[in-house]
């Protein structure tokens, strides 16, 4: 009987090409909490906040329905786009997301709170995501900016 590896699992086995990190002055649990939630319904800052800023998610154009699998999801857009995989592994405190790149955000504790790591693990690089102007060395700028974002809603939910 052949299984396919999970979306997490594949994107271990693989080496980071890219990875930003920032810290927020609080506990790890909420943070984890609000960067995990992950269920079917549309996406927004309550539900799959780490693609809640795509231009899709912001026009109402994407929804979460369930994967097959433990913790695996799929966000369905409107129009001819390919679903964007999703894999939720709470007990890690990481989500994974594959849609034009593949890459993991993980939650963990450190010294001044909690550490979110943004790690891109591979890239479509004919994708019109990627060649619109995002070109390699400006990807990580990018993974910056989104995750200071990401991070700037997570403070503003907790008060911190």
């Amino acid at each position: 009987m052949h299984t396919t590896p999970s979306l997490l699992a594949e994107l271990d086995a693989l080496p980071a090409r890219w990875e930003v990190q920032e810290t927020l002055a609080a506990p790890v649990a909420p943070v984890a909490a609000l960067l995990l939630t992950v269920a079917e319904g549309r996406v927004g800052d309550d539900n799959l906040l780490v693609l809640a800023r795509a231009s899709a998610a912001r026009q109402g154009a994407m929804t979460v329905v369930a994967g097959s699998g433990a913790g695996a999801y799929r966000a369905e857009l409107a129009g001819p786009v390919e679903p964007v995989e999703i894999q939720v592994d709470r007990a890690r405190s990481m989500v994974a997301v594959q849609s034009w790149y593949a890459g993991v955000h993980a939650v963990t504790a450190c010294p001044e709170g909690t550490r979110v790591t943004h790690r891109v693990h591979r890239v479509l690089p004919d994708h019109p995501g990627f060649a619109a102007g995002i070109a390699e060395l400006g990807l990580r700028a990018r993974m910056s900016r989104d995750l200071r974002r990401l991070l700037g809603v997570i403070a503003d939910r907790l008060g911190c």
